[in-house]
C-alpha cells in the first residue's frame, strides 16, 4: 500500500469512527431531552429482540422512540416457528411458544369462551394471536382457507396436533373476499363448536390479523360487567350507498389463484320475512343460544339463504338476526408503530389489521406487553415457560 493510499484508509476510518460517536450522542441527548419522560438506554435496547425500553418508551408516544423504532424494523429477529414446521414433540412446542397451559384465576376457569380464526397466510402472526388468547379451558375453531399452500397448511396442524382444545373445521371453504364463503367458513366452526363437550358461554370470531388489546380475564368482566346474556354485533339500518350489495346477485370467481366477487345483471328479491337489513361489523360476540338459533331457526336459515349471491353477507347477518334480539358493540382498525400508545388506551377488545411483516416491532411490544399483564393478573404461580423473557434489566411499564 502506497503512502497515499494509506492516508485515505486512514481518513475513512477516523471519519467512520466519529459518525458513529455523533448519532450515539444525538439519539442519547434526544432522549433525555424529552420533559417529564423517563430515559432509557440506546446502548441496550435500540433494536434488542423484545426491547421493552424501546417498547416503553413507543407506549407513551415518545418522538424519538419512534425515529429509533423505524430504523429497528429492519433488525434480523430470531426465528421462532422452526419447531411447528418440522416434527418437534409437543411439549417442546408449548414450550418453545410460551403457550399458558392453566387457567390464571377461578373466573376464568369457570367461564370459557370458543374462538373461531379464519385464516390463510403469516404463519407468525396467526402463532402470536393463538397463544395470546389461548388458555386450556376455552376452546378454538381454526379454519384454514382450502387454497392456502400445502405446507402452511401443515405448519397449522402441527400446532393444532397438540392442543385438545383447538381443531381445525371439518369442512373448509375456498375463501374468497367479500364473497359468501366467509359467512360460510364462521358457520362450518359454529357447527361444529356447538357439538363440542366443552360447555362454551360466548363465542368471538378473528381473523389472522387481528390482535387482542385486552386479556382473557378483562373480556370476561366486560362481557360479564354489560353484555351478560346480550350478543354484541355493531350495525346499523342499511345505509343508501350500501344498497348495490343486496340490490343485485354477485357471484365469486375463484380460478387459477385469483379470487373475487363480481356483481351480475340479475335482480335480488326482497329479504324473507320483510326483514329489515343491517350493516355493520363482521366481527361479533355472540352467545351460545343464538349461535344454535342461528344454526336452527328457519328465518335464520332462510336469510342465510337469501344471502348466498349478496356483496359481503357477513357484515349484514349476523347484525341483521341480532336485532331480533339485541345488542351490539365493537370498532376495527389498521395500526403502524405510531399508534401504540392510541392502541393500549383503547376500550375495544381486540384490534384488525397488523402485519408483522413489515412493522413487527409493532407486534414486538404488543406481544410483550400483553403477556406482562396477563402474568400480572394471574392468581395462580407462574410458571418459567410462560414468560416470554427470563432475565431483564428493564421492568416494562404496564400503567396498570
Amino acid at each position: 500500500m502506497n503512502p497515499l493510499d494509506a492516508t485515505k484508509s486512514g481518513f475513512l476510518l477516523c471519519v467512520a469512527v466519529c459518525m458513529f460517536i455523533y448519532t450515539f450522542i444525538y439519539l442519547k441527548d434526544t432522549l433525555s431531552a424529552e420533559p417529564d419522560e423517563q430515559k432509557f438506554s440506546t446502548n441496550r435496547a435500540e433494536c434488542g429482540f423484545y426491547p421493552d425500553e424501546l417498547c416503553s418508551a413507543l407506549f407513551v408516544g415518545k418522538t424519538a422512540a419512534l425515529k429509533i423504532g423505524s430504523i429497528c424494523q429492519n433488525t434480523d429477529r430470531p426465528a421462532a416457528l422452526s419447531c411447528v414446521q418440522t416434527s418437534c414433540n409437543c411439549s417442546t412446542v408449548l414450550k418453545a411458544l410460551h403457550f399458558i397451559t392453566r387457567p390464571l384465576s377461578d373466573e376464568e376457569g369457570s367461564f370459557s369462551l370458543a374462538y373461531i380464526i379464519t385464516i390463510h397466510k403469516e404463519l407468525e402472526m396467526f402463532v402470536k394471536l393463538l397463544r395470546a388468547i389461548y388458555m386450556p379451558q376455552n376452546i378454538y375453531c381454526i379454519h384454514v382457507d382450502e387454497k392456502s399452500p400445502t405446507d402452511y397448511k401443515a405448519a397449522v396442524q402441527n400446532i393444532v396436533n397438540c392442543f385438545e382444545n383447538i381443531f381445525i373445521s371439518s369442512k373448509r371453504e375456498n375463501v374468497v373476499y367479500a364473497g359468501f364463503s366467509r359467512l360460510q367458513a364462521d358457520i362450518n366452526c359454529m357447527r361444529d363448536l356447538v357439538h363440542s363437550k366443552i360447555q362454551w358461554n360466548y363465542v368471538i370470531n378473528l381473523c389472522g390479523q387481528d390482535y387482542p388489546i385486552k386479556t382473557n380475564k378483562d373480556i370476561i368482566k366486560y362481557i360479564k360487567s354489560k353484555w351478560n346474556g346480550k350478543n354484541m354485533t355493531p350495525g346499523v339500518v342499511q345505509p343508501l350507498h350500501m344498497k348495490h350489495r343486496t340490490q343485485v346477485s354477485y357471484r365469486e370467481y375463484v380460478r387459477s389463484g385469483t379470487s373475487y366477487v363480481y356483481p351480475t345483471k340479475n335482480a335480488k328479491t326482497k329479504p324473507p320475512y320483510n326483514l329489515t337489513i343491517y350493516f355493520g361489523s363482521a366481527y361479533y360476540i355472540l352467545t351460545k343460544e343464538f349461535v344454535e338459533f342461528t344454526l336452527t331457526d328457519a328465518r335464520a336459515k332462510d336469510l342465510l339463504e337469501w344471502s348466498r349471491d349478496t356483496y359481503s353477507p357477513d357484515e349484514h347477518y349476523w347484525v341483521t338476526l341480532n336485532r331480533l334480539h339485541g345488542h351490539y358493540i365493537r370498532d376495527i382498525c389498521v395500526y403502524g408503530l405510531g399508534d401504540l400508545q392510541w392502541i393500549i388506551e383503547s376500550p375495544h377488545l381486540f384490534a384488525n389489521k397488523f402485519e408483522p411483516a413489515t412493522y413487527p416491532l409493532v407486534m414486538d411490544c404488543l406481544e410483550r406487553r400483553h403477556r406482562l399483564k396477563v402474568l400480572h393478573q394471574a392468581e395462580v404461580p407462574i410458571e418459567d415457560d410462560w414468560r416470554f423473557q427470563e432475565d431483564n434489566s428493564f421492568n416494562m411499564k404496564l400503567n396498570v
